[in-house]
């Protein structure tokens, strides 16, 4: 359940990050940013993926919350922050840039 959530939040995201690329300058800029999350978030994953390995069994810390969960979760707090630097002219409301 907890990897459903993440895949869904990142579909949300994608979705949100396109539109706000698109409607704010171009459709190339918006499919290069599409391209740059997916990337990060497959290598990203797999980096993770392979750094819980050495800490974690396969059984993680119980049936839903399990090895692949628990890098998904290190990858969506990871992504989060570098997310917020990297969009933070997107992310900001129009209204806190005129003040």
């Amino acid at each position: 359940m907890i990897i459903v959530f993440i895949f869904f939040a990142h579909i949300v995201f994608i979705g949100f990050i396109f539109y706000k690329r698109l409607k704010k300058e171009s459709f190339g800029t918006a499919l290069i940013d599409l391209t740059l999350i997916i990337l990060l978030f497959s290598v990203g994953w797999s980096i993770a993926g392979m750094l819980i390995k050495l800490f974690i069994d396969q059984e993680g810390f119980g049936e839903f919350f399990d090895r692949d969960a628990i890098s998904l979760v290190l990858l969506s707090i990871v992504e989060f922050f570098f997310y917020k630097m990297y969009y933070k002219d997107l992310l900001t409301n129009s209204n806190e840039k005129e003040k």
